[in-house]
């Protein structure tokens, strides 16, 4: 399903020189909430946003598996709200580790957004010891 320009709902990502996805969002100048889009006014208070980049890491707050297929969906696929570092909290597609949702309190990191535009997160791999 195509989305007229202007009218797409969810946040659009963008790349940093050095290859990084981070979701293009603002704070407001006034009581420091930090949004997931670039509108012109805090939806919070109504104050003046300010343009700012969030990501490219976060931490799952929660996640679960779809099951169910839908049209444009192959089920299963994950979904979970990511609190992005100092940031807002987003919906992204996430991976369907052994069948099951991405762990809460997890570490993930954006990446490149699916062909629908979709955000998408991968997991953060900590290093052996």
């Amino acid at each position: 399903m195509s989305v007229p320009p202007g009218l797409d709902p969810r946040p659009t990502t963008t790349t940093t020189a050095d290859g990084r996805h981070v979701v293009a969002g603002g704070r407001c100048r006034r009581c420091g909430e930090a949004q997931a889009f670039r509108w012109p006014r805090c939806a919070a208070c109504g104050g003046e946003l300010a343009a700012e980049d969030f990501g490219p890491a976060g931490t799952v707050w929660s996640s679960t598996v779809v099951r169910i297929p839908i049209p444009g969906r192959t089920a299963p696929y994950g979904l979970a709200y990511v609190d992005l570092d100092d940031g807002p909290r987003v919906l992204a597609h996430a991976p369907v580790p052994d069948g099951g949702s991405t762990p809460i309190g997890g570490r993930v990191r954006l990446v490149a957004p699916s062909p629908d535009g979709d955000l998408v997160v991968e997991p953060i791999l900590e290093p052996q010891r």
